[in-house]
């Protein structure tokens, strides 16, 4: 049996209730009262989606800094040597 992995907002998915279930090797919040109930919640108000599963990379070599400055939404000059941050890795579209 494969032991699944829990984001850092696991804790408070299962508090509020999150009905909780297997995702790519992680245990995410899949609805949390009825389908129709969240999406007025969301078209009303707000949705937030947890994205912390969903990746790390790492790049090295020459030009690594400059290519992925020119692909990442924020500025990479912002953080320095281990150091991590929240962006999206856009493309031509």
């Amino acid at each position: 049996m494969q032991t699944l992995r829990r984001t850092p907002l696991f804790e408070r998915h299962a508090a509020l209730g999150a009905r909780l279930v297997p995702f790519a090797g992680w245990e995410m919040p899949v609805q949390y009262t009825s389908i129709v109930d969240e999406h007025r919640a969301v078209r009303t108000s707000a949705g937030v989606f947890d994205v912390s599963h969903m990746g790390q990379f790492s790049l090295r070599g020459l030009g690594a800094h400059e290519y992925l400055q020119s692909r990442l939404s924020n500025d990479l000059d912002r953080i320095g040597a281990g150091q991590a941050q929240y962006t999206l890795l856009t493309n031509e579209r």
